[in-house]
């Protein structure tokens, strides 16, 4: 099975040298996340737990709108407030977020229970709620990555060895093309051209890329060097 991530296009964080000040870019802008004065920041931004709570409060809040839109009640005004505390219980961290939903004006017992629900089952609940895998991978931009090219004669694959960390989404995305036990790992003949671009722009990595070949450009592989 294929990995999909939620997002198109990643979060991304980068700090200098002020202490603690990071900038955050998503698909639609930036924004400056920073550490309270308390902490030795400059509490220009939200902290990472304000965004944390952030995300449950506004996930909650849509969640709970569309499903009110949707039956058509009433209900103009809900305010949702987020909090956080965290114990050890048998040398296990514990964290436990408080969630306060209040809607503003009267609701019947039954849209109450109803709506309680609802915020249980939103998707930013389920997540925190389930079991989540941090997965960490390291780079040096100043390294200069090996490049090995596998050509069909229309379009260039471009693989960079050291980048590469996530081979096995390839093989589960594309299995004619990309498969770790062969050599060279990458048949180009295995797919047509656009599911092979498809997939290349999965890459989380940066590991693959892709480049339309001129008239005449040789069909070659530098290698055939396998991830494996």
């Amino acid at each position: 099975m294929a990995i999909k991530y939620l997002l198109d296009n990643p979060v991304e964080g980068n700090i200098f040298t002020q202490k603690y000040q990071s900038t955050i870019e998503w698909r639609n802008g930036k924004f400056v996340s920073d550490e309270p004065v308390k902490s030795g920041g400059q509490d220009t931004g939200p902290d990472p737990y304000t965004l944390l709570l952030s995300a449950h409060a506004s996930c909650t809040l849509a969640t709970l709108r569309m499903y009110i839109d949707r039956k058509g009640w009433d209900i103009p005004h809900i305010a949702v407030k987020a909090n956080m505390y965290q114990t050890t219980k048998d040398e296990k961290l514990i964290t436990v977020i408080d969630r306060d939903i209040n809607f503003l004006q009267p609701v019947t017992d039954e849209q109450r229970e109803k709506l309680t629900d609802i915020a249980k089952a939103c998707p930013v609940s389920k997540i925190l709620e389930g079991e989540i895998v941090v997965r960490t991978y390291t780079y040096n931009n100043s390294d200069t990555p090996k490049h090995i090219n596998y050509s069909n004669g229309e379009v260039t694959v471009v693989w960079k060895p050291d980048v590469c960390k996530h081979s096995g989404r390839c093989v589960t995305g594309l299995p004619g093309v990309f498969d770790v036990n062969k050599h060279p790992w990458i048949n180009m003949q295995g797919a047509d051209t656009n599911a092979i671009v498809e997939q290349v722009n999965k890459c989380p990595t940066g590991a693959l890329s892709f480049y339309k070949n001129t008239p005449g450009e040789a069909n070659t592989a530098e290698n055939g060097n396998s991830p494996a």
